[in-house]
């Protein structure tokens, strides 16, 4: 697959190497949490950081921001920030609410 933007990006890289991207993070955890998804094991799971296109972030470190500002390619205006302080500085500038990874997973089972 091919990224519409890489602002948003994310992959699932399982133990045997095997890669899955997507475009949007909840294509990404809707997957994990298909029949599919859920008979593999995983050895990543990555997001792009949002101000730093193309870099990737284990998902659990990152910290995430949903705005209506954010015009994702799937619709879940999620983006993920490898800093906390700038997630602040951005939530100034768009508004929209903080989300842990626990909460995020919890919110696309």
């Amino acid at each position: 697959m091919t990224l519409m933007d890489p602002k948003y990006g994310s992959e699932l890289v399982t133990e045997k190497g095997k890669v899955f991207i997507f475009d949007d993070l909840n294509c990404m955890l809707n997957f994990k949490n298909s029949d599919e998804g859920k008979g593999q094991e995983y050895k990543h799971i990555l997001v792009t950081d949002y101000l730093n296109e193309g870099i990737l972030i284990e998902a659990k470190d990152a910290f995430y921001l949903k705005s209506e500002q954010f015009k994702t390619p799937m619709a879940s205006q999620i983006v993920a920030f490898k800093d906390y302080d700038l997630l602040k500085e951005q939530k100034y500038a768009d508004g929209g609410i903080y989300l842990a990874w626990g909460e995020l997973v919890t919110q696309f089972k």
